[in-house]
């Protein structure tokens, strides 16, 4: 990588590097791992980085579902283990994170090809052309993955909450 392409990616990694996490935490449901997700699609792309041409994100984000997807077919699902139980009466200051737990928590339980459409669909904000270009697949195959994820988030997720507004996901 010459000089001028180094600090080109140095400038992309600091401008995308935050939304990239969250969009990884997103898929994933693990801060740790999102963030080795995002690594290893930010290594990916260094390497091809001097054949991008000058809007990137869109082949970074692909590489980062793709990194995604694959580490789900490797990986056994395993329960997460955690130190205490958390306590349910919570206050109402806490249900706007008990909201996003639900939600994560449902995303979590879409097959990862669903939950990758819906997350680029509804939190990327892309068209079903940009996400059928990010998964590799049809815009038929993107309207279908989100329908179906759609549909089971709203059988999954609790009835009040499927009524009221949706909790904002950190971004």
């Amino acid at each position: 990588m010459d000089r001028d392409s180094e600090l080109d990616f140095r400038d992309f990694v600091l401008v995308a590097y935050q939304r990239l996490t969250r969009t990884a935490y997103l898929l994933c449901g693990d801060r740790y791992e999102a963030e080795d997700l995002v690594q290893t699609a930010l290594a990916r792309a260094a390497l091809a980085w001097h054949r991008l041409d000058a809007a990137p994100d869109a082949y970074v984000r692909k590489i980062l579902v793709n990194v995604f997807r694959s580490s789900r077919s490797r990986r056994w699902r395993q329960e997460i283990p955690v130190q205490a139980v958390p306590d349910r009466g919570l206050a109402d200051a806490a249900s706007m994170m008990d909201d996003r737990d639900v939600l994560r928590r449902a995303l979590a339980e879409l097959p990862p090809r669903q939950r990758a459409a819906v997350v680029l669909r509804f939190y990327e904000d892309l068209s079903e052309q940009q996400a059928a270009a990010v998964l590799g697949c049809s815009v038929g195959t993107v309207k279908s993955l989100t329908s179906r994820g759609l549909q089971r988030l709203r059988r999954d997720l609790p009835a009040e909450k499927t009524h009221a507004q949706p909790a904002e996901v950190d971004r």
